[in-house]
């Protein structure tokens, strides 16, 4: 298994077997979590296995340079109460020595794709985000 491979077939077997291609020690951040170690790396891949239904990677490129890989991808899924999620990203993957990912950072705009289509939360977001707009 390779690292990419664990979120296009994220399942609980996978999660499993991460320590073949995670560093115990490995930081992981995105516009949710910014976490250090394996124990969380598996427990936060667990959490989305348990609360999204479906979810489903699909890297669309990727680049490496001499210390980095960078990958975009698109991610969907569906959540009871939010209804269909679609996220697109990129991600900056570094490994250490022994060619185990060590980190593992996002980017991606939660504001845009997730907060501005909550129900309480959508409509002042937008209008900021306008107010702040060239126009």
């Amino acid at each position: 298994m390779n690292y990419l491979d664990l979120f296009e077939n994220l399942n609980a077997d996978t999660i499993a077997k991460c320590d073949e291609v995670v560093s115990p020690d490995i930081r992981f951040k995105d516009p949710f979590n910014d976490i250090h170690g394996i124990v969380l790396f598996r427990k936060m891949l667990l959490k989305t296995l348990n609360e999204v239904e479906n979810p489903k990677f699909n890297i669309i490129d990727q680049a490496h340079s001499e210390t980095r890989h960078y990958v975009r991808w698109d991610f969907d899924g569906r959540v009871k109460g939010l209804g269909a999620l679609h996220f697109t990203g990129m991600s900056e993957i570094r490994y250490d020595d022994q060619k185990l990912v060590c980190e593992h950072i996002d980017h991606w705009d939660a504001s845009e794709q997730l907060y501005e289509k909550l129900p309480l939360l959508g409509w002042p977001i937008t209008c900021f985000k306008k107010r702040l707009q060239v126009s």
